[in-house]
């Protein structure tokens, strides 16, 4: 499908995305917005106590990053009349019925809204239990439920992570996940809400055991995948599309080389490289790391959102990562940033220039511990 077909797909139409103030949110909003500036209206849910709030958070921590600044060169002294005009912040939050929006804004927008894009997640690895289950897995009911009052709506689009394979080896199939089937084989998994009364510290631990008895390494991948499952459940007619991307990265190319926001992810092996604080690395040096640029997961959104455009009744799964077809082994990542920070050198501030050192692996940490042993 060529680029003009799946902008022309976009004008006039309305959209309402969770999650704009995230990562991927945001590059998607700027995306949407730079390509195709005749979109109707783009609803942007996110968490907060009324209207005023929302549009802070809005202009603060979406419009204002300098991820927009090809947008505000664009278009110059309009940009300021051009983004209002175009979002519309909602206060809602999708751990709530009905994602926390009064029923006369539900009835507003359930006539304009033509796609709903379900970005909005917690994504750390280790989570409290039940703030991952609200969002991950009953935040996907809440969105699905609002969908279902969307009279005009042509597709549900859910981002979630192609981690809901676990550790799984070889071939992983673009399907469905069947509901209640865990991982490890034989077992099957109850979605339900937790104790709220359990300690906090407690739902800590419940959430990785959980996660590892039923064959998940993590509370984010395991509340995702039930999340999976509530939506195949609940969708019944509507026209849903689930992409599931790898580790997602700063971006390739658009709308500029190399933006990020914060240190995430595989960020902090560059952070602490370059303050010389890795000097080793425990792990097999031809592990491939499955990493995506964040623009190329951006891309693959709107295209799956072209080709699936009002086609009820049916899912569609898309994995989105490099692994197979351009696999980046730990080995390089790591020479890479050797590399970089050779040709590009930290300075202190007294002026002297920081040598890199390339990082030591170790296969086993029986290695790494008999060579860092002051014993020995």
């Amino acid at each position: 499908m060529d680029a003009a077909a799946v902008i022309g797909c976009l004008r006039d139409r309305s959209i309402l995305i969770t999650g704009s103030t995230g990562f991927l949110g945001k590059m998607l909003v700027e995306k949407i917005l730079r390509v195709q500036p005749d979109v109707g209206k783009l609803y942007l849910l996110v968490r907060a106590p009324d209207a005023a709030s929302a549009e802070h958070r809005v202009l603060t921590k979406v419009v204002e990053t300098t991820l927009f600044d090809v947008l505000r060169t664009k278009h110059g002294a309009d940009f300021n009349s051009f983004i209002k005009n175009k979002i519309s912040p909602l206060p809602g939050d999708i751990t709530k019925e009905t994602c926390a929006l009064r029923d006369s804004m539900v009835e507003q927008i359930s006539k304009e809204i033509h796609v709903i894009v379900s970005v909005a997640a917690t994504t750390s690895f280790y989570e409290r239990y039940d703030v991952a289950l609200a969002s991950n897995t009953l935040g996907v009911a809440h969105v699905c439920d609002l969908a279902k009052k969307c009279a005009n709506l042509k597709m549900l689009l859910h981002v979630s992570t192609a981690f809901v394979a676990g550790e799984q080896e070889g071939l992983l199939v673009e399907k469905p996940f069947d509901v209640g089937k865990a991982l490890k084989k034989d077992y099957n998994l109850d979605i339900q809400s937790s104790d709220d009364k359990i300690e906090k510290r407690k739902m800590k631990k419940l959430g990785l055991k959980r996660a590892r008895h039923f064959g998940w390494p993590n509370v984010y991948s395991l509340t995702k995948s039930m999340g999976e499952m509530l939506l195949g459940t609940l969708e019944r007619d509507l026209p849903v599309v689930i992409v599931r991307p790898s580790i997602i990265s700063s971006t390739f190319q658009e709308p500029m080389p190399g933006w990020t926001e914060g240190t995430r992810t595989m960020d902090m092996l560059y952070v602490t490289y370059n303050d010389q604080k890795l000097p080793c690395f425990i792990g097999e040096r031809n592990v491939i790391v499955d990493v995506i640029p964040g623009d190329m997961v951006i891309n693959a959104l709107m295209v799956a959102m072209a080709i699936h455009w009002d086609t009820h009744g049916t899912q569609a799964i898309y994995h989105v990562t490099t692994g197979h077809r351009n696999p980046l082994h730990f080995s390089t990542f790591l020479e890479s940033a050797y590399e970089y920070f050779r040709s590009n050198p930290r300075v202190t501030k007294d002026g002297r220039i920081v040598n890199d050192r390339r990082v030591k692996f170790f296969k086993k940490y029986t290695f790494f511990s008999f060579i860092h042993d002051p014993a020995v």
